[in-house]
């Protein structure tokens, strides 16, 4: 006798808890797996938020397929046979494990890189994260033809534990996971995971099929009709809301508040929390007390958005609460549209793809179609069309409104015949602010609402940071803007690149200027200093620099020197070498200038060993050295392509993560000797002259920091701060508390 044969069982034989712990594995492993292969994957191609989107875009696109194929799975009709076909399934997708990245697709792509990321995550875990994703919608239906049918118990609360199980994976992998375990063992570790919840689901499998299941092919007698096409519309709508905000929220937090790559996750927890709060049983914050704090919410926010220089702390506050407060909105208004059980894994196929809808609009159209990251803005304005509130307006929310929109719009007035600064900024606040309240005391009507935070938002753009930008562009690697600023100790106008609120070079516009290093790249700062010296001697120079920028490390070269730029954005190089934008590139360099488009530590391991008097490695994202170049493996890359008096040169600045004491840790386990430098800008000196800088210089040779050493500016380092980094192991949650204990002090 097969073991998934025998008499029936009642279903309530079956403890409800094996239902649970199934969906609470399945979604544990599924979300252990996002970041898991992000570390794989993401630093192929730099590690932008839009590497990030694209990685969430993929992983909803799984879902759909994942609960396209439960639903389908209900066509038929018996359990046993389900539960047979799942198992094969679960098996056949293991084939592709332990995870890896395949080489099916070939090396990354800067000029497709949406492409090439969406195969490599295709061949490398596409089956086993949409099978696994199928266990919630699949478990839940199968809880519906047995425990429900028998008890009436409710099956839709399981899809709280689901994801529960996915916030928890989520937050133990930095925390937990990542500082604790190799990748190699992390990979490891997974697969046989997933063996065991093979053997898990196997159990369900057999108590399943072993009871009494409802003969449901279609809707059961006393399910009802059919859900209607507006039923479904209703439902992919306040999907694709949340979703949008996810993506929008991250892109915006970490390109324009606080460009720092572990804030990715917060989203995506929250995210998950409000799922766990609309599909439970006693939901913790009722329906009625979210509507209330959501308008209290995006009325705030979108009157600080444009406000970029707010503080920190409130920024992020507010954008998060606002994401936040709108996502269990719109999701416990769709848990309030849930049909019967008999028609659950439709319901979950429609809200996955809303996800989708709302993930790829993100991920794939909005670089497209927009230069900066308005999809945000326009979404959360937008969610306010997800509110109640469509009867008549009484006569006193139509003044309130009127009111609301005169207050608004004087704002920009106010800023353009008096200016922004001390009392008129003030009085800028005030009236802003008191169209924020105008717009909470009529969020009952849901059409005012929604008019009030439309100008709202115009009038907050017209009056928000008053950056002078030139030009802005936009990539998959982020947003990029030209902005300008007058500079009287450097007789006029300064240009200026930036990535979010990150600069990435500035250059004087006069011509006593305009050829002189600004910045980081300033004689006077470290990476200046070995510039400088390495410029004073007879030999021509070979240089890399890791890293474009503004291209100001070309104004060192002289004739003969030849300069090779590593650089991952084509955007970039067409910015930099466009004399309308930067000259220094095309008029300041001597010497000989080229490019190589791709991630560095792919492009510089072709390069021939011994090649480089000078290898600068400043390779900036989201104001952080991505991480696979911070690495022993790293290391020994860089030291192997340097002469052996060459002197290689890490930028170390950064205002989330402490960088320096791993970064000293790696240089002795590859090998190296190095030397390190705190600069701080000289007082009195015109803005953009030169910045503070913490730079670290790493030779072959002792020999190589003689003319270093004598230099006081540079220190010894010291290797026993942190543990090395490793392609296998990172600590960046060290990282980011070293530099809060460093910045505020009172850290244990």
């Amino acid at each position: 006798m097969s073991t998934l044969e025998g008499a029936e069982r009642p279903a309530a034989s079956i403890s409800p808890a094996l239902f649970a712990v199934t969906i609470f594995a399945s979604a544990g492993l599924v979300f252990l797996v996002q970041p898991m292969v992000a570390k794989l994957v993401l630093p192929l191609l730099g590690g932008s938020p839009s590497v990030w989107n694209t990685s969430i875009a993929f992983f909803q696109t799984a879902l759909l397929a994942g609960y396209g194929y439960a639903h389908l799975l209900q066509k038929v009709s018996s359990v046993r046979t389900q539960a047979i076909i799942h198992l094969g399934m679960l098996l056949a997708a293991a084939l592709v494990l332990p995870l890896h990245v395949s080489g099916l697709v070939g090396e990354p792509s800067s000029n497709h890189p949406s492409l090439w990321l969406l195969g490599v995550l295709t061949v490398s875990v596409g089956a086993p994260f949409a099978v696994l994703s199928a266990t919630a919608p699949l478990v839940q239906a199968w809880h519906a033809r047995t425990i429900h049918a028998e008890t009436g118990a409710e099956p839709y609360v399981l899809y709280a534990a689901s994801n529960m199980g996915s916030l928890l994976a989520l937050l133990a992998y930095p925390v937990l996971v990542e500082p604790l375990a190799t990748l190699r063992g992390q990979t490891y570790g997974w697969t046989i995971g997933y063996g065991g919840f093979i053997l898990l689901m196997a159990t369900l499998a057999l108590f399943v099929s072993r009871a009494r299941a409802a003969a449901i092919e279609g809707p059961a007698a006393d399910a009802g009709s059919a859900p209607s096409w507006k039923q479904r519309a209703v439902w992919v709508a306040l999907a694709a809301i949340p979703s949008s905000l996810m993506l929008g929220v991250t892109t915006h937090i970490t390109t324009d508040v606080a460009s720092a790559p572990f804030l990715w996750v917060i989203p995506l927890a929250l995210y998950l929390t409000t799922f766990i709060i609309a599909f439970s049983e006693k939901p913790i914050i009722s329906r009625e007390m979210t509507l209330l704090l959501q308008a209290a919410a995006i009325a705030a926010c979108v009157v600080i958005l444009p406000f970029k220089q707010t503080n920190l702390a409130v920024q992020l506050v507010v954008h998060l609460a606002a994401f936040f407060l709108t996502a269990l909105m719109c999701h416990q208004a769709m848990v309030a549209r849930r049909p019967n059980p008999a028609h659950l894994t439709e319901f979950y196929l429609w809200m996955s793809f809303g996800g989708v809808v709302g993930g790829s609009f993100n991920a794939f159209l909005a670089p497209v179609i927009f230069t900066n990251v308005w999809e945000y803005p326009l979404v959360l304005a937008l969610a306010c069309l997800a509110r109640p509130g469509m009867g008549p307006v009484e006569p006193w929310r139509w003044a309130t409104f009127a009111l609301g929109v005169v207050a608004a719009c004087v704002a920009p007035v106010v800023a353009l015949f008096w200016g922004a600064e001390s009392g008129t900024g003030l009085i800028i606040w005030l009236l802003l602010g008191g169209a924020g309240v105008c717009a909470f005391l009529v969020r009952r009507q849901m059409v005012v609402f929604f008019g009030v935070i439309i100008v709202l938002s115009l009038a907050a753009e017209a009056v928000g940071d008053r950056v002078d930008v030139r030009n802005s562009w936009r990539s998959f690697f982020g947003v990029v803007r030209q902005s300008e600023m007058p500079v009287p100790g450097m007789k006029g106008q300064v240009k200026m690149l930036s990535h979010g609120t990150t600069l990435h070079g500035a250059q004087a516009q006069h011509p006593d200027y305009e050829c002189r290093p600004l910045v980081y790249y300033a004689p006077e700062t470290p990476i200046g200093q070995v510039f400088t010296r390495r410029s004073k001697e007879a030999r021509s120079l070979r240089i890399g620099a890791v890293g474009l920028g503004t291209g100001a490390v070309a104004a060192y070269t002289r004739p003969g020197d030849a300069l090779t730029f590593f650089e991952i954005d084509p955007m970039v190089i067409k910015i930099s070498t466009d004399p309308q934008h930067f000259s220094y590139t095309t008029k300041c360099a001597k010497g000989a200038i080229d490019y190589v488009l791709g991630d560095a530590r792919l492009t510089l391991a072709k390069q021939p060993d011994d090649a480089f008097d000078v290898l600068l490695i400043d390779a900036f994202s989201s104001d952080a050295v991505p991480a696979h170049l911070l690495t022993v493996e790293a290391m020994k890359g860089y030291l192997a392509k340097l002469k052996p008096d060459g002197v290689l040169i890490l930028h170390l600045s950064n205002r989330n993560l402490e960088l320096r004491a791993p970064a000293m840790a790696v240089a002795e386990a590859a090998g190296g000797y190095s030397l390190i430098q705190r600069h701080s800008a000289a007082k009195g000196s015109p803005p953009l002259w030169e910045s503070a800088e913490d730079a670290m210089i790493v030779t072959r040779q002792l020999g190589a920091l003689a003319p270093y050493e004598a230099d006081t500016r540079w220190e010894a380092t010291n290797p026993t701060l942190a543990r090395p980094w490793t392609d296998d192991y990172m600590n960046l949650v060290g990282a980011l508390y070293a530099q809060m204990k460093e910045r505020y002090g009172w850290l244990p």
